[in-house]
């Protein structure tokens, strides 16, 4: 399945360093293992957002995503693609970016006609290019936000909140972050999420990895902060989200947690609903 990696360090500007796929041995050999595309997005210290993508394959350069990536923000996403459908295609690689917010997503949503023409009646279809569920999720909550003046927590209530009554949904785990707040849901309980609260860091090194992405960052040795992750990236205190909450990570590292789809989805999709790509792509011994 996709990973996921969120960091939050609140007002101040760290370096932090990525790694988002180790060396595979020999591309050809390991090609239905590879990632379908990996991404970084940050906030700089002017409140600009970044990204950096780069779609993967077993035919293509796999530099962008085994090289080391240093960046400097105040917030960033991280994301390591398993196409359930979309071509590998740039325009279908995580990280995405609309209104100024970055957001990466993790599962499969399907009734995609049907979100199409909600987001022709909210007026956002147009900031969908590619190809993927998650880009028009993503426009979805950008049109709610957009409705409710820019209160993104609102936007994202309004959006799943449709989805979960109105399309089949297997898995909607996603991140969201501007330069000074982040948001994290785990949506049902088919994929896990987890949140690492470094507020009292008490020293510890932030270095911390999978066999997929890999973070470290020597500012962070002192300075709080907190990391949301597809799975535990080492022997810290990581909590698992649960099912249908969503957590907000305001510009001061408060941390706002509440339940907000205590309900599963009315159109539960199972395995068995999937095609034989999206299935392969949502199990986790992919990783």
């Amino acid at each position: 399945m996709c990973r996921l990696f969120g960091l939050h360090a609140d007002k101040r500007v760290v370096t932090a360093t990525f790694w988002l796929l180790d060396a595979p041995d020999n591309l050809v050999e390991q090609s239905r293992q590879n990632p379908d595309g990996t991404g970084i997005g940050v906030f700089e210290a002017d409140g600009k957002p970044v990204v950096h993508k780069e779609p993967m394959a077993a035919w293509q350069d796999c530099e962008f995503a085994t090289e080391a990536h240093e960046l400097s923000g105040t917030t960033f996403i991280a994301h390591v693609r398993y196409s359930s459908s979309a071509a590998l295609e740039l325009r279908n690689t995580h990280p995405f970016l609309q209104d100024g917010r970055i957001f990466a997503h993790n599962g499969v949503v399907t009734g995609l006609d049907l979100l199409d023409a909600r987001l022709r009646e909210l007026g956002v279809d147009g900031l969908v290019h590619g190809k993927t569920d998650s880009e028009r999720i993503f426009a979805l909550i950008t049109g709610c936000t957009r409705q409710h003046d820019g209160d993104v927590t609102a936007g994202i209530l309004d959006g799943v909140g449709w989805l979960a009554e109105t399309v089949p949904i297997f898995a909607l785990n996603v991140l969201l972050s501007t330069a000074t707040d982040m948001w994290a849901l785990r949506y049902p309980e088919t994929h896990e999420l987890y949140m690492l609260d470094r507020r009292e860091v008490e020293g510890r090194r932030l270095r911390m990895q999978t066999r997929r992405i890999t973070a470290h960052s020597e500012h962070l040795t002192s300075d709080a902060s907190v990391l949301f992750a597809s799975e535990p990236m080492d022997d810290d205190n990581w909590q698992l989200l649960a099912p249908g909450e969503l957590v907000h990570i305001d510009a001061q590292l408060q941390i706002n947690r509440r339940f907000a789809f205590p309900d599963p989805p009315e159109h539960q999709l199972s395995h068995d609903d999937l095609t034989a790509q999206a299935a392969a792509s949502q199990h986790a011994s992919v990783a």
